[in-house]
């Protein structure tokens, strides 16, 4: 079986989806995913488009041209190709060719892929690696320059192909290697499950198998070492919790992450606290809950909820626009500005970026002013606070004190939401 993109785009996020691919399963559905290929196949058709917009008819090619043409190729740009190589194809989104410097000197060819977001990530120029790989491997010539367009002003850096043929190559010799064993690999669950379209039926059969690879925390480095003592379940590793005394000198230090105590949480479906969390809150608490775009890096709404005599004041500031983010700032300023001795809470050091940034960014509050020293002073519950379990919970505070109900994983940066209420 042939190793294409969508299957070595799956295998860079996770060796099973890649396995489920291989077979033609459709998953359950995921509405991100669905989104993201929206968006990237729309990317794709315009950035294409244009291409061909700024070049001359006779020097396009649209669709893969024949092998000979190739090496005598008179075109300049070819968009929307498929190259394939012994068990490798790639289906290129366009492959720019430069004519050769001198005589007996082969044309270089370049190829092209289209990615919609603002940031690139390592995935994305692997991608292209893999392209430039399945390329060079059909033309038998070097391809050392690759470009990616992306982004609202469509940036096009050039990318090294050479830094990334040997991370290229491992993972189409362990996606080989895959697919020639007719036993599906094993189920691990991980952060690519929340934009998949697989993560339901893969979550539920996680579930019969009570694996470990549920307690989110938990990396593949410590889940080894767990396995290579006979540990394979959540129910198993619940079983060796114990709670030990602290030595004196280890009081002040902030107790360690206990995967087995999560685990006796969800076994016992109770709430364990480590250590003893202490939380002053000396004024108004006013419960803070940010949403951005880290690819725009733009934040387009500030949530706010004040605990007042009368009752509970909520405030939602939007921006529609990155233009319009300084204002949202600014009235967020007047807000603090109005409460007598606010105190800033959140959850996550999301929104401790955020006030960094916007100080940063924007206009920050007058050096030594009462809002100034709120900004400084936030409080970051997920830092104080460890609870484990697997139902959905409830933060409540009332007069000063933080009240724990229900069962929570902690898997999300926020905090005030639907009235306090956590996304699960």
């Amino acid at each position: 079986m042939k190793i294409t993109t969508p299957l070595f785009e799956a295998g860079l996020k996770c060796i099973t989806k890649c396995f489920l691919r291989s077979l033609g399963e459709t998953g359950t559905g995921n509405a991100y995913a669905d989104w993201v290929r929206t968006q990237a196949e729309s990317y794709r058709k315009a950035g294409m488009k244009d291409l061909l917009a700024g070049a001359a008819d006779d020097e396009c090619v649209i669709g893969s041209p024949g092998a000979e043409n190739w090496k005598t190729a008179k075109w300049r740009l070819a968009v929307d190709l498929v190259a394939r190589a012994e068990n490798l194809e790639s289906s290129l989104h366009a492959v720019e060719r430069s004519p050769s410097e001198g005589r007996g000197q082969p044309g270089q060819f370049t190829p092209i892929r289209f990615i919609f977001t603002n940031k690139l990530n390592r995935d994305d120029k692997l991608l292209l690696a893999f392209d430039a790989l399945v390329l060079s491997e059909m033309l038998g010539r070097k391809v050392g320059l690759g470009k990616i367009i992306h982004g609202d002003n469509h940036a096009t850096p050039k990318v090294k192909i050479s830094a990334l043929a040997g991370e290229v190559r491992k993972l189409t010799r362990k996606i080989a290697t895959m697919l020639s064993t007719p036993s599906p690999p094993d189920l691990v669950l991980n952060r690519h499950c929340a934009e998949c379209e697989f993560q339901a039926q893969c979550r539920q059969k996680a579930i019969e198998k009570d694996d470990l690879s549920l307690l989110s925390r938990m990396t593949e480095k410590e889940r080894r070492k767990f396995n290579s003592k006979g540990i394979f379940t959540v129910t198993q590793l619940s079983h060796t919790f114990r709670p030990r005394r602290r030595p004196k000198r280890l009081a002040a230090k902030r107790e360690q992450y206990h995967h087995s105590l999560k685990a006796l949480a969800i076994r016992e479906q109770k709430i364990h606290i480590v250590g003893s969390p202490e939380l002053k809150v000396e004024g108004t608490p006013v419960f803070l809950d940010v949403e951005g775009l880290p690819d725009r890096d733009f934040y387009y709404l500030i949530g706010i909820r004040i605990t007042t005599v009368q009752g509970a004041v909520q405030h939602s500031l939007w921006a529609d626009s990155a233009d319009e983010e300084k204002r949202i700032w600014a009235d967020f300023l007047n807000i603090l500005s109005e409460i007598e001795n606010p105190v800033l809470v959140h959850y996550g050091s999301f929104e401790t970026t955020f006030l960094k940034r916007m100080s940063d960014r924007h206009a920050a509050p007058l050096e030594g002013s009462a809002v100034a020293r709120t900004i400084k002073s936030s409080i970051n519950l997920l830092s104080i606070i460890f609870f484990t379990g697997l139902l959905s919970g409830v933060f409540q505070w009332a007069e000063g004190n933080c009240k724990v109900s229900g069962i929570h994983m902690v898997r999300s940066y926020s905090f005030w939401r639907a009235n306090h209420r956590l996304a699960p």
